[in-house]
Formats: structure tokens, C-alpha cells, sequence
């Protein structure tokens, strides 16, 4: 697909050897025997998705194929929470219509979890939202604390779910549940989840990164080879056919966001009131 083509086009540029204890501007990487724990680090502001946050993140999904250590990758948050999504307050130059096409960087950054070649959880506490969920979608499993709160609240912005993220969710949850909370843009909270099969595990907050230390350790423990092996084969079997029917859902965004309904949504937003939507 175009994305996957430009990611690996980008990771070949941009790749570097990720060593224990790196730091970049908003992504903190550490390893652990043949875990690697990579953390959003952007806790003022709920680690919210900025463009800086989502190209360190890819770049470092894509450097992983460099590590022949790691069998299994934890993400997670600093801080309260896991991300609260894509950073509304981030400040956009007026761009054209063509520019602000090829500059979506969402898409890429879910994209690079599928160039992942080792086992991936998200361990998620705290909000997880938007672009977040994509995220925590995108990885093989995910492990929550009962205080977490997951939801698309793109609907209540005036625009649909890109990134990718109406196949993740319809193959986690199916059809109904996934138009439940797309369309109805509400949280939803952990235990909901878990009985949905969002969630793998959901544990106590205080005891949650220790169960996902432990769900690593026991993906960790098998042959790296056939394990990645037959991550790449399901992940073939099941979203080879969504790449084709989705490839229009950043197009649609930008569609939305011309509406008097989008510019409603995001100044009803911040002025803390009930939207007004009329469908124009």
C-alpha cells in the first residue's frame, strides 16, 4: 500500500539502532532483557498526539527491525495516562489542500506497529483516546487497569475515525460494538472492554505493569523466530483486505474538516458547551 511503501521508504532514512535508556524529545525507549518498554513521555499534555510525537514514534517502530534482542515491546504512558489522543491544541500553518494530504502522519504511525516484527502489548492506563486507541488497537495485545477509560471521540469533533482505525476496532469487538462506539463516541471503561475482547487482561492500577512484564515474559519465552512468524501471517490473513477498502479514511477527514458542523465541534470543544450540529 502507498503507507507501507512510505514508511519503509522513511525508515530506511531515518533508522538507527535503538540502545537501552534512549531518549528522544517525547518517546523514552528502555530494554529489559528481551523486552523493550517504549513510553509516551509528553505528561503536561496527557502525552497528546502532536506530528513530533507520531514521526518519533514510527521512527522507532521502524528501528525495532534493528534489534535482534527484543522478542516482545510494551508501550505505554508517562504519567496518569496512556494518551488522550491527538493534540487539538497543536498550532497548523494554513497549508493546501494537497500539502495537508501527503502530510498525514497518523496513518504512517499506525501503519509502522504492522513493520513491528516482535510481539507488541500496549499497557494502558488512565485515558486512551482517539488516535491513542488506534495505537492500542494496532498491537497484538492489550492489558488495561481497571481505571481505564478508551473511546473514538472523533464523532463529537465533526469528523469520522482515520488512522486506520474502523478495521482495528471492527476485528476486535465486530461490527455492532465497533459502530457503538464510533458512532456514539462515548468512553467506555475496563471491565466493558475486557467482556468485549478489547482487552486481553485488565488488572488493578497498581499492578499493571507488572502483568504486563509478565504477559511479555511469556511471549518472550518462546522461539522468536516462529512466533514473529505467525504474528506476520495472521496480521497477512487479516488486514491485507482492509488496507484496500480504507485507504480513503484520511481523505474523508479532510472532507469533514471543511463542514460547519467540524468548526461547531472544535469551538464548542473549548468553550466547554453542547454542540449545536445541523449536517452542513
Amino acid at each position: 500500500s502507498y503507507y507501507l511503501s512510505w514508511i519503509r521508504l522513511y525508515g530506511g532514512f531515518r533508522c538507527w539502532k535503538i540502545l537501552s535508556g534512549t531518549k528522544m524529545k517525547y518517546i523514552e525507549v528502555k530494554k529489559e532483557g528481551h523486552i523493550c518498554w517504549v513510553y509516551l513521555d509528553r505528561k503536561e499534555a496527557m502525552n497528546a498526539l502532536s506530528t513530533d510525537v507520531l514521526k518519533e514514534l514510527t521512527q522507532v517502530n521502524l528501528s525495532l527491525n534493528e534489534d535482534l534482542e527484543s522478542r516482545v515491546v510494551i508501550y505505554s504512558g508517562k504519567g496518569d495516562h496512556f494518551s488522550a489522543g491527538a493534540d487539538l491544541k497543536e498550532k497548523q500553518k494554513p497549508v493546501s489542500k494537497l500539502e495537508a494530504w501527503r502530510n498525514n502522519f497518523g496513518k504512517p504511525a499506525i501503519y509502522s506497529f504492522f513493520e513491528v516484527n516482535q510481539i507488541t502489548i500496549a499497557a494502558i492506563d488512565g485515558y486512551c483516546l482517539g488516535g491513542a486507541a488506534c495505537i492500542a488497537s494496532a498491537c497484538d495485545f492489550r492489558i488495561a487497569s481497571d481505571k481505564a477509560l478508551l473511546g473514538y471521540p472523533e464523532i463529537n469533533l465533526g469528523i469520522n475515525l482515520n488512522w486506520f482505525g474502523l478495521p482495528l476496532a471492527v476485528r476486535l469487538i465486530g461490527p455492532a460494538r465497533a459502530k457503538k462506539m464510533v458512532i456514539g463516541g462515548e468512553n467506555e471503561n475496563s471491565e466493558t472492554l475486557l467482556s468485549w475482547g478489547f482487552y486481553d487482561e485488565v488488572h488493578p492500577k497498581s499492578e499493571l505493569m507488572n502483568a504486563a512484564k509478565k504477559m511479555a515474559d511469556l511471549y518472550a519465552s518462546k522461539p522468536p523466530l516462529a512466533a514473529q512468524m505467525i504474528k506476520n501471517s495472521v496480521n497477512e490473513l487479516v488486514y491485507t483486505a482492509d488496507d484496500a477498502t480504507m485507504h480513503m479514511d484520511y481523505d474523508q477527514t479532510l472532507l469533514t474538516h471543511e463542514t460547519k458542523d467540524r468548526k461547531e465541534a472544535v469551538l464548542s470543544f473549548f468553550e466547554k458547551r453542547d454542540p449545536e450540529f445541523t449536517g452542513d
